[in-house]
């Protein structure tokens, strides 16, 4: 499907980008960072990642899953992965006016902690949605006969943000996050247990049970 591929290559750039916001920080709290990369960095987020990206997983993909293959609205893993947009938006809000700023320890410290619980979460929130989100959709929707979703066309904004992101991921070498917990499955994303437990108590029927114990042997 066009769409999950389009979104893996937007989780791609996206995570690149929290790699290098954390690069900036740490420059930023030396005084050998651009300051007003700091704005473009969140201008990335919010207009790429979360106007452009998270909106379209929620107006287009999620909308599709509950309208022609019945999947909840109210419980489960569509509800609990906007929870986490709506979050991870939070916690942006939070970071921007401290990456625009000259830094005492304090604030440093601040935007440091910040900086890191973004870059975890998104990163945990990637992690679930490409490894388990993005083929269960797939292979619910090709079951009802939907094979491609359309979409809107990004807006001159995200284009930009997009833009940006790229030159910035080129500017700052993206960090690694020794702290951060990255793999595959549901047990990987920070709504696993509550409010959602998982995809296959909160999606799978009995046949898919089924077919799961005999594909275990």
């Amino acid at each position: 499907m066009r769409l999950a591929d389009e979104l893996r290559e937007e989780h791609a750039l996206i995570e690149r980008v929290l790699g290098s916001l954390l690069s900036f920080v740490a420059r930023h709290a030396e005084g050998s960072a651009v300051p007003e990369d700091g704005a473009r960095f969140v201008a990335f987020f919010r207009l790429y990642a979360g106007a452009w990206h998270h909106e379209r997983e929620e107006q287009v993909l999620f909308e599709a899953l509950a309208r022609e293959a019945g999947l909840p609205r109210e419980r489960g893993p569509l509800p609990a992965l906007v929870g986490q947009h709506h979050h991870l938006a939070q916690l942006l809000d939070e970071l921007a006016p401290l990456v625009q700023r000259p830094l005492e320890a304090v604030v440093a410290a601040r935007l440091r902690e910040l900086a890191s619980a973004y870059a975890r979460g998104l990163w945990q929130h990637i992690d679930a949605e490409n490894s388990v989100l993005l083929p269960e959709s797939e292979e619910r929707l090709r079951r009802v006969g939907v094979l491609e979703l359309p979409g809107p066309q990004p807006s001159p904004e995200a284009l930009a943000a997009r833009a940006d992101g790229e030159r910035l991921a080129l500017a700052y070498e993206p960090a690694r996050d020794p702290g951060a917990l990255r793999g595959e499955g549901c047990v990987i994303c920070p709504s696993f247990g509550s409010p959602c437990e998982g995809v296959e108590r909160e999606w799978w029927n009995e046949w898919e049970w089924d077919e799961f114990a005999d594909r275990l042997g």
